[in-house]
């Protein structure tokens, strides 16, 4: 997002159009890595973005921060 200059204001509204109910303090959750993203938002994040959803995951993943999911 920082690098098309747009801010997480901005964002949340073109997501919302796309058909995702999402506002600017969950799109800073995302960005802070507090909120988990699934499918459907990582392909409407990368089209608001014009990136691949690739683009948005991270290069590197430490393993020994991930936390193990409780069910």
């Amino acid at each position: 997002r920082n690098q098309h200059g747009g801010s997480q204001s901005v964002l949340a509204p073109k997501c919302q159009v796309l058909g995702w109910d999402v506002s600017r303090g969950i799109i800073a959750a995302i960005e802070g890595r507090v909120r988990w993203v699934g499918d459907f938002e990582l392909m409407i994040l990368a089209k608001v973005l014009r990136a691949g959803p690739l683009d948005l995951l991270p290069k590197q993943i430490n393993l020994n921060q991930l936390t193990k999911q409780k069910h």
